[in-house]
């Protein structure tokens, strides 16, 4: 299996160093950049395929990282926090992180969430492989599964993987609904610690993304489903 690669932005330089050494220990392709601006440039050098950033950065701010790279990438991105602050929480989630981890860490934490993220976007390759049909159609949206690509109206969205597996997920339910807790096991993974907001802040950003609110449906009391007919 190819190496994956993994981008550590932390201003922390023993912080980083320690991440990078466990990291390679496991087998992973590791750069650091101690500041957001040198962060930004080994995005488009270095194209990993997951990054680690620090909420707290001496030039640019965790959250205008984030913000800048899912607009353009298709990279998970888990964020380090030097404290738990449920605000800091939600706001890197409605700006497109995956996951979130908080200081101070055991970096078999760390290990474990990345190897779980990219567990789940490995599953996703394979499984697209074993639908018949090349593209998903439905109510101006198109899902182009072997380029993990999604189109509405004819227009390419620019959808981050969670995101992405959470429209796919609704949308292979059939129209049942889907509870929370469902979604975090499918998209997020069994292991996976984080609480039944992180769908509900992906699903404002999905819904957003798509232009319409009519496509998700909210089942209060419950969870999501797809409205692919109506």
């Amino acid at each position: 299996m190819k190496q994956k690669k993994i981008l550590v932005i932390e201003d922390e330089k023993p912080i980083a160093d320690l991440i990078s050494y466990g990291l390679k220990k496991e087998g992973f392709i590791v750069k650091t950049a101690n500041n957001g601006a040198d962060g930004l440039t080994l995005v488009d050098k270095f194209t990993p395929d997951l990054m680690l950033l620090d909420l707290m950065l001496p030039d640019i701010s965790g959250f205008d990282i984030c913000k800048n790279v899912v607009e353009v990438y298709n990279i998970p991105i888990i964020m380090l926090t030097a404290k738990f602050d449920i605000n800091d929480r939600v706001q890197g989630l409605e700006y497109g992180a995956d996951d979130y981890i908080t200081k101070p860490f055991d970096l078999r934490e760390v290990v474990a969430r990345i190897k779980t993220i990219l567990r789940r976007i490995n599953q996703f390759e394979v499984d697209k492989n074993k639908f018949k049909q090349d593209v998903i159609e439905f109510k101006g949206i198109e899902i182009y599964k072997d380029e993990h690509m999604v189109k509405k109206d004819g227009k390419i969205v620019g959808l981050t993987p969670k995101e992405y597996e959470l429209l796919v997920a609704l949308y292979n339910s059939d129209g049942r609904v889907l509870a929370r807790s469902q979604l975090l096991d499918v998209v997020w993974g069994y292991d996976y610690v984080g609480d039944t907001r992180t769908v509900d802040m992906h699903i404002q950003r999905l819904r957003k993304k798509l232009g319409s609110n009519d496509i998700i449906k909210t089942v209060f009391g419950v969870g999501y489903k797809i409205n692919k007919w109506s």
